[in-house]
């Protein structure tokens, strides 16, 4: 018995064309008949293909075990579940606890880090000498920059 190609392509749940491409790109090979249309062995489609059957049932096999499950070991999975949730869960709230010393520790470095950069502050504006009615204040020099030249030691 053979295939025709709207047989093979009900057969598989295929497309007629999905069918032709196939024996066109010498997946599946096919005898062409006189009258333009093809002659497939089931075989060698099923080879490539698998049944919409065996699909089907393969389908109900595994609804089928799924839906067999025990009560109890749907209770003992749902009791591992709830204690990995429950551990995740102290984790989280560990890391919280962490993440809140770490920033009342920030808060305390940075308000210490203010009130010294203010006392350096205050230390540099006593000890400059006061500028005298009518002068300016004394331009301070950048440091020479050197050339890249001088720097690698091609002088």
């Amino acid at each position: 018995m053979s295939y025709t190609l709207g047989e093979a392509a009900k057969a598989t749940g295929m497309s007629k064309a999905a069918i032709s491409r196939a024996i066109k790109n010498h997946t599946i090979s096919a005898e062409k008949q006189d009258n333009g249309s093809y002659k497939i062995d089931p075989a060698e489609l099923h080879r490539v293909y698998p049944a919409i059957v065996a699909q089907q049932e393969e389908q109900q096999v595994r609804q089928r075990s799924t839906s067999t499950l025990d009560a109890t070991e749907l209770n003992a999975e749902n009791r591992e579940l709830r204690a990995k949730l429950e551990a995740v869960t102290q984790r989280l709230s560990d890391k919280e606890a962490v993440i809140d010393d770490l920033r009342e520790d920030r808060d305390r470095w940075r308000t210490q880090a203010e009130k010294l950069l203010l006392t350096d502050q205050r230390a540099h504006t006593i000890m400059m000498p006061p500028l005298e009615p009518g002068t300016a204040a004394p331009a301070t020099q950048a440091p020479a920059r050197r050339s890249w030249w001088r720097i690698r030691g091609h002088e």
